[in-house]
C-alpha cells in the first residue's frame, strides 16, 4: 500500500514532537511505501531536511507557502466564472461551506489561476459586496489586502499536483487538511485525518495573541481555519486524536462520532526502561527535552528557574534540543543575561537515552500540547516531570479513572511563573527516594498503556477498518 503523508510545518524540516513522530511510524511499517506530501514556509528550506528519510519514503512532493507570493498572473484574459462558480467563491470568501468538489475543479483541473482571479472585476465584486455588509467603517484597501493574504495560499494549493497515492493520511486539518481532501477527491481515494493538537484551535489560540491581525479581522480569520477545519472532518473517512477530551472537542466542532477515534502516542518503553536513576553529586539536575520555540514558552520557564535558584540553588537547567526560532533563541539567551540566571545548559540536539542517567526530573513549560512524547520518555525512564496544564498533560501526570499508579509530577496553569517555580522546589526538595516513587508510576503508566508497538497496532487496524468501509461504500 502506497500511503500519502500530508505534513504541515513539520517533518523533515524541523526535528522533535510531530517531526520525531512522524520518522518513527513511517519505519514501523516497512511493509507500506510512503509519499511526504509535505507543507513548508518557505521556499528556502526546499530539500534541507533534518531527517535522513527513511528507504520506504518512494517520494517527497514540497509546496511552499512564500511561493504563492511570487506567482504572476498568466498574461491575456482574466478568468469569467460562472455563477455557479462564483456562488461558491462567495461562500469560500464567507467562510460559509463551500462547495469544495467544484473549487477543487475550478482551480486543480479547470486551471483558474488563483492570482488571476484576485486581479479579476468579479474577486472584487464580491469584495465590495462583503466590504459593505460587514466591514463599512474599515477602509476598503485594508479588507482587500488582509482578504489576498487570506486566499492566496488557499487556491495555490488547490492548484498544485497531487501526487498518486492509496491512501491520504493528513496529520492535521487547516492547509494539510486541505490537501488530503484535495487528494483524495483527485484520485477516488480514502482520506484519514490524525490531530495531535486540535489544530483550528491552536491557530485560534495564535490569532488571539497576534500582533499581525487587527482586531477587526481577528474573528475573521478564526472562522476561517474553522472552515477548513470542517472540510477535513466532513471529506475524512476517519478522524484519529490522541486522547478522549480532543476526540470530544472534534465532535463539538462538527465531526461525525462514528468517525472518530482514540490513538494514543507510544514510545520504545525498552530504549528507556532499564536507565539507571542519576547518581547522587549535591546537584538536582532538570531537564528540558524540547525545541526552542514560541509555543515552548522558555522565557516562563528561564522565569521560573531564576526564581527556583534563589530558594534552592543547588538546581542546574539542562534544555536539550534543536534552535526552532532563532530570533525567539536569541530573546532567551538576552533574558538569561539580563536575569544574570546561572546554571543553564543549552545541549543542542542530544541522545535522550544517554543523557538522562544525568536528570533527576524533567520540566514542559508549553502553551500548547496534544500527547507530549517527552513527558512519556521522560515517565519510561523513570523520571517525574512538572508540566503545565495543556493537552492531556494532567491525565498522563495524574492517571484517568481506573489508573492505580499515583501522581508522576505536577501540573501548573500555563504561563504561571510563581506556580512554575513552586513546583520545581516541590520536586527539589523531595527526598531522592520520594522522586524516584513518582518516575517509577510514569513508568508504570507508559509501560501499560503508551507503548509504540500498541500504537503502531491501532494505526494499522484504522487503515484496515477505513479502507474496507470506504471500498464497500464505493461498491454500492
Amino acid at each position: 500500500m502506497k500511503i500519502c503523508m500530508v505534513l504541515e510545518g513539520c517533518y523533515p524540516y524541523v526535528t522533535g514532537g510531530v517531526s520525531s513522530w512522524m520518522h518513527q511510524y513511517i519505519q514501523a511499517f516497512p511493509q507500506h511505501e510512503f509519499v511526504l506530501w509535505v507543507i513548508g514556509a518557505h521556499a528556502a528550506d526546499r530539500g534541507r531536511f533534518k531527517y535522513k528519510l527513511p528507504e520506504n519514503v518512494v517520494q517527497v512532493q514540497e509546496v511552499f507557502l512564500d511561493d504563492a507570493l511570487a506567482l504572476r498572473a498568466a498574461k491575456g484574459r482574466l478568468p469569467t466564472l460562472t455563477d455557479a462558480e462564483r456562488e461558491q467563491v462567495q461562500k469560500l470568501m464567507d467562510c460559509d461551506h463551500p462547495d469544495w468538489d467544484r473549487l477543487f475543479a475550478m482551480y486543480n483541473t479547470n486551471g483558474i489561476h488563483p492570482l488571476g482571479f484576485l486581479m479579476s472585476d468579479q474577486f472584487l465584486a464580491v469584495l465590495r459586496r462583503l466590504c459593505k455588509r460587514d466591514y463599512p467603517y474599515m477602509p476598503f484597501a485594508d479588507l482587500f489586502h488582509m482578504l489576498r493574504s487570506m486566499l492566496l495560499p488557499v487556491l495555490y494549493l488547490m492548484s498544485t499536483e497531487a501526487p498518486q497515492a492509496d491512501v491520504y493520511h493528513a496529520v492535521c486539518t487547516g492547509y494539510g487538511g486541505l490537501l488530503g481532501a484535495l487528494g483524495a477527491w483527485k484520485y477516488k481515494r480514502p482520506y484519514l485525518v490524525t490531530e495531535h493538537g486540535i489544530y483550528t484551535r491552536e491557530r485560534e489560540e495564535e490569532l488571539i495573541r497576534a500582533g499581525w491581525v487587527s482586531q477587526t479581522f481577528k474573528p475573521y480569520w478564526t472562522k476561517f481555519f474553522y472552515m477548513l477545519g470542517d472540510l477535513a472532518y466532513q471529506r475524512a473517512d476517519g478522524v484519529s486524536c490522541l486522547f478522549e477530551n480532543a476526540r470530544q472537542i472534534q465532535i463539538s466542532m462538527g465531526c461525525n462520532a462514528g468517525k472518530t477515534r482514540v490513538i494514543a502516542n507510544g514510545v520504545h518503553y525498552e530504549r528507556f526502561c532499564d536507565l539507571p536513576p542519576k547518581t547522587p553529586d549535591g546537584w538536582v539536575d532538570i531537564g528540558a527535552v524540547i525545541r526552542i520555540a514560541p509555543i515552548k514558552d522558555v522565557k516562563t520557564m528561564l522565569y521560573a528557574f531564576q526564581e527556583l535558584k534563589q530558594r534552592f540553588p543547588q538546581a542546574r537547567l539542562h534544555i536539550l534540543g534543536a534552535v526552532d526560532d532563532e530570533e525567539y533563541a536569541d530573546e532567551c539567551y538576552a533574558l538569561i543575561n539580563r536575569l544574570h540566571i546561572a546554571d543553564v545548559v543549552f545541549t543542542g540536539v542530544v541522545n535522550v537515552v544517554e543523557y538522562f542517567p544525568k536528570l533527576d526530573f524533567t520540566i514542559l513549560t508549553s502553551i500548547s500540547e496534544g500527547q507530549p512524547l517527552s513527558v512519556l520518555e521522560s515517565f519510561a525512564a523513570g523520571r517525574p516531570c512538572v508540566t503545565t496544564d495543556v493537552g492531556c498533560c494532567r491525565a498522563l501526570l495524574d492517571g484517568e479513572a481506573g489508573d492505580p499508579y499515583g501522581p508522576a509530577g505536577f501540573c501548573v496553569a500555563p504561563m504561571d511563573k510563581q506556580a512554575l517555580a513552586d513546583a520545581l522546589y516541590r520536586l527539589c526538595r523531595m527526598d531522592p527516594a520520594a522522586r524516584q516513587k513518582m518516575g517509577l508510576a510514569g513508568k508504570k503508566r507508559v509501560e501499560r498503556y503508551f507503548r509504540h508497538g500498541d500504537m503502531i497496532r491501532n494505526y494499522d487496524k484504522m487503515y484496515t477498518e477505513v479502507i474496507a468501509a470506504w471500498q464497500a461504500s464505493a461498491l454500492n
